[in-house]
């Protein structure tokens, strides 16, 4: 497939990128410095702004989907719904937060006691993204929640899915590697089981 990437020089954006690339997918990835940024077999870097919508739907044109990994904070989901209806893209996969999963006290984990402080912004901000995405009918979008940790590990390709409810391992923790995240997006785009949905991966 042809694939759009923003936030693609990202921890979780370069996961992505190389997992799509080493799949054989054609990946066209948006960075204002792509100019700096190292060749990859299968893959376009293209210097892009997100502001800027004339300069980027030809860009865009014959894309077969649209994968996010930019900060909440940074851009709202309306631009990327925006981009992709005018730019003919049918699907759009985000990079999800972990804010809005159900915790086991029946309460989303950002609204636990003890939620960091300076993550709150951030996991506000993927609140609304969701809700945008969950009024959007002509799309078939995704939002991939990661566990509650997700940090630089290792490939393994064994991880569970699954919905609303935040995932914990047997040792009590809740976390997935950037590896493993990027092996589930790219599984869910080669074999759609979540249209118009959330879901999470975990241990």
């Amino acid at each position: 497939m042809k694939l759009a990437l923003f936030g693609a020089t990202g921890r979780v954006g370069s996961r992505l990128l190389r997992e799509a690339a080493a799949r054989g997918h054609q990946v066209t990835a948006f960075s204002r410095q792509a100019d700096q940024q190292a060749a990859i077999a299968g893959v376009q870097w293209v210097t892009a702004d997100l502001d800027n919508s004339e300069d980027l739907l030809p860009l865009l044109a014959g894309h077969d989907a649209m994968l996010t990994a930019v900060h909440f904070t940074d851009v709202g989901a309306e631009r990327f719904v925006t981009l992709a209806r005018a730019a003919s893209i049918p699907r759009l996969l985000c990079t999800g937060g972990a804010g809005t999963l159900m915790t086991a006290s029946g309460v989303p984990l950002l609204e636990t006691e003890g939620f960091p402080a300076h993550v709150r912004p951030e996991a506000e901000a993927g609140r609304r993204f969701l809700n945008v995405l969950k009024g959007v009918a002509d799309l078939e979008w995704v939002f991939l929640s990661p566990s509650m940790l997700i940090l630089p590990g290792e490939r393994t390709g064994q991880f569970r899915l699954g919905l609303e409810d935040l995932l914990v391992g047997e040792d009590g923790q809740s976390r997935i590697s950037m590896e493993d995240f990027a092996v589930a997006m790219l599984d869910e785009l080669e074999q759609p089981r979540h249209s118009r949905q959330r879901f999470t991966v975990g241990y």
